[in-house]
């Protein structure tokens, strides 16, 4: 069987409990070989108020590190890695650079499986090139609330039919061929996004509540650099 590989990306600004039990989460269920990590590096969407990126690269790396010691305990093998060539690479960070990037890099036979919430993939439409993504890529989708894709894709007709075109019930569809396929994952409900967690993070009446949303060792390195000390 082909080796299976699960990116996660994201601007990890900062990385918190909901990407990790997504990560978690798809680890198990598509049984990954290797999960990477990948802090974009200029998130051309996100707007000019975006944590530099070696503060993001280092929050992602502690994320990486809680991820690892949760798939141990669930005797779950997949191997987690950092990859931060978005950041290396400079300008503009698009996702289709990045699955280019890595499809050259894994060759055309490994299974690429692109892990995300299902409130990015309602946004794919917006992506630079996003039909393209197909061609490298599959994508794995978690439903989050109060997002309910069936229904908002109505919304969509350029992305429902895409999705229509590619989509598989079976998970192991995904790790069968090397790109080219949507599933959609109803399993996972996961309600935390980083863009409403940044000024929680600068409110001083919310410390007895911070590791609902952080890991230690994130929020620790948050404190160490002093950041999110003012509302964005």
């Amino acid at each position: 069987m082909n080796k299976v590989i699960g990116i996660l990306g994201g601007t990890f600004d900062p990385p918190h409990w909901g990407h990790i039990r997504l990560a978690e989460h798809f680890s198990g269920t598509l049984q990954l070989d290797e999960l990477f990590w990948l802090p974009s590096g200029e998130p051309w969407q996100k707007g000019a108020h975006i944590t530099p990126p070696k503060d993001r690269l280092d929050m992602t790396i502690a994320a990486a590190d809680v991820l690892k010691e949760e798939l141990q305990a669930k005797n779950i093998d997949t191997k987690v890695m950092v990859d931060s060539m978005e950041i290396d690479r400079g300008g503009p960070s698009y996702t289709i650079d990045s699955a280019k990037e890595l499809r050259q890099k894994f060759g055309p036979d490994v299974s690429l499986i692109w892990l995300m919430g299902a409130d990015s993939f309602l946004q794919l439409y917006t992506w630079n090139d996003w039909r393209d993504l197909s061609r490298y890529i599959h994508l794995a989708v978690a439903s989050r609330p109060p997002y309910s894709i069936q229904k908002q894709l109505i919304d969509h007709p350029p992305l429902q039919a895409y999705y229509l075109d590619h989509q598989t019930k079976l998970a192991h569809d995904l790790c069968s061929k090397a790109s080219g396929l949507i599933y959609l994952d109803e399993q996972l409900s996961i309600d935390l996004a980083s863009s409403s967690l940044r000024p929680l993070l600068s409110s001083n009446n919310t410390a007895n509540r911070i590791q609902e949303w952080l890991p230690k060792s994130i929020h620790a390195l948050i404190l160490k650099k002093g950041l999110y000390q003012s509302t964005r």
